[in-house]
């Protein structure tokens, strides 16, 4: 049990090298990493994002991922009223994308761990050493999708890529599921460009990740335009100073187009750190 724990803390604490993660799918940038080879354990899509200048950071734009996207053909389907998966991984190799699943687990780093036992963590190992990203699921700090109703990439930018969906307590296990509003309007032609995105509570380097997609949405019921978002704020516990309606995704850390400050301690009495959840108004599943 003890070597369970020291291993799973080793990967939950996501600032160690090689324990970074991704949403993979088959419709993101850079899937084989930035190279037009495949690269079934790519695994350029997971490199943090931190202190960088905006072109560094928007879209992983330091390392070339923008500049790769999926095969024509290959999207992040959004069934509008339903839901889609991702799956969280370290690792192409780690997901059913590679080796026909030969090295994934339940886990994003295709291990195996003790149910039962990562819900003691917290109980067990609390210390400074292990304030980890997530001592156990509850603790995870949220991930979202947001949407633009661009289809070249270049032509995205903050004020157009609206949040549409949230999952609380995430990231966790490989698998994923999403809502997707009933009212989102179709797509153009081209399709729609998606990002996904977190920020990590704790543990190591505070950085983001945002990762890019082409999506479409299905079964539109709506052909109202999405409303133009606006950054969100740290409102916890004054739900009332939330920033109201459509929200932009959260950057921070970066030399250059952070849209949120933070300061000071959270009601838990930890330094604040920005994330999809109810601190900064963000509500659990679909956006209406």
């Amino acid at each position: 049990m003890i070597k369970a724990a020291t291993l799973l803390g080793a990967f939950l604490c996501l600032g160690a090298a090689n324990a970074h993660l991704a949403a993979f799918h088959k419709g993101m940038y850079c899937l084989n990493g930035p190279t037009s080879s495949t690269d079934l354990n790519s695994y350029a899509i997971v490199s943090p994002l931190y202190q960088l200048p905006f072109s560094g950071w928007w879209f992983h734009g330091f390392n070339g991922c923008n500049n790769y996207p999926p095969p024509d053909g290959d999207y992040v389907d959004l069934p509008a009223g339903g839901s889609f998966q991702v799956e969280i991984a370290s690792n192409r190799a780690k997901t059913s994308l590679s080796y026909g699943g030969r090295d994934m687990s339940d886990w994003p780093d295709g291990q195996t761990y003790p149910e039962n036992y990562v819900r003691r963590l917290s109980q067990t190992l609390i210390s400074p050493l292990s304030l980890l990203h997530a001592q156990n699921q509850s603790m995870a700090a949220g991930t979202a999708f947001a949407i633009s109703y661009q289809s070249d990439i270049t032509k995205v930018t903050p004020e157009n890529l609206v949040v549409f969906t949230v999952r609380y307590n995430t990231p966790w296990k490989r698998v994923l599921n999403y809502d997707v509003p009933a009212a989102m309007p179709p797509c153009p032609a081209g399709g729609c460009i998606c990002a996904w995105g977190w920020v990590p509570n704790g543990c190591g380097q505070p950085n983001m990740y945002h990762t890019p997609y082409k999506c479409r949405v299905s079964g539109s019921s709506s052909n109202t335009p999405l409303a133009t978002p606006k950054p969100p704020v740290w409102c916890e516990g004054n739900p009332g100073g939330c920033t109201k309606g459509a929200k932009q995704m959260i950057y921070w850390n970066q030399n250059e187009g952070d849209n949120i400050v933070v300061n000071g301690y959270d009601l838990a009495g930890e330094f604040k750190s920005p994330a999809y959840n109810s601190k900064l108004g963000f509500p659990d599943g679909m956006f209406s």
